[in-house]
């Protein structure tokens, strides 16, 4: 089948594209890089013509803005559905985040924005929700230069990038189903411990702070919710065992 993959180019989406493509799929990568934008919909009937299926990995970054998440999910996720109905386009497969329905603040108040206007869209789609990613704490200490670190309470059961990207596949070749059953990791993790054991693998001195955010949103990443519920699929590579592959970068 042809697959069109949305933020092919990212954290999640160069998996997704290898994973398909190894699967024997034929894949377009939609990215402005390759000339298709998502928030602007150039380019995407003519990437999209003869896809069989979207699966939308794309990001917004690590923004805490509600409003600029929403912006973004809500934008990019309309143009795809236009598209992907124009063209024909039979399943619309959308990675979202376990455990986020309390929490409708800051980053996972447009990822909520986003399972709305898929449910309510016109392609037959399927919502795969995952657990952070391993990368996740990185991504946060990238953006950290000074001597301390400070990491929100967040209780997660990270999982490997490269384990979501062959689930998305596999989510879109079994056909739209309207919620996939959730992934996480194998193991209950603290972000505030992953980055301290992420910054001794790497050989930094940088020290980390938990601290507890205040209101819903901090409430809501302290209380477990994130780590998905027992029927949750799990993965099978530890945070420890990513930060010895070859798949581990900062």
């Amino acid at each position: 089948m042809r697959i069109a993959v949305a933020g092919g180019t990212g954290v999640v989406g160069r998996h997704v594209v290898s994973a398909a493509t190894d699967a024997g799929h034929d894949v377009v990568v939609l990215a402005r890089s390759r000339g298709v934008d998502v928030l602007t919909g150039e380019g995407l009937v003519e990437a999209l013509d003869g896809a069989d299926a979207i699966i939308d990995a794309s990001n917004s970054g690590t923004t805490l803005s509600a409003k600029t998440a929403i912006a973004f999910f809500e934008s990019a996720t309309a143009n795809l559905l236009d598209a992907g109905r124009r063209v024909g386009v039979g399943h619309h497969v959308a990675l979202s985040i376990v455990g986020i329905d309390d929490i409708d603040a800051s980053y996972y108040a447009g990822k909520l924005a986003q399972e709305r206007a898929v449910a309510a869209g016109p392609v037959p789609f399927t919502i795969a929700r995952a657990g952070q990613f391993h990368e996740f704490a990185g991504q946060l200490l990238s953006g950290m230069r000074g001597p301390v670190a400070l990491m929100p309470r967040l209780l997660m059961r990270p999982v490997a990038a490269r384990e979501v990207g062959a689930h998305l596949v596999r989510a879109a070749e079994g056909g739209a189903v309207g919620r996939a059953r959730d992934l996480v990791g194998p193991r209950d993790e603290v972000l505030a411990d992953a980055a301290r054991r992420q910054l001794a693998f790497d050989g930094s001195r940088q020290r980390v702070l938990q601290v507890r955010l205040p209101g819903a949103y901090g409430r809501g990443l302290a209380s477990g919710s994130l780590r998905g519920g027992p029927d949750a699929i799990r993965g099978t590579q530890t945070f420890d065992e990513w930060l010895r592959s070859a798949d581990h970068t900062r």
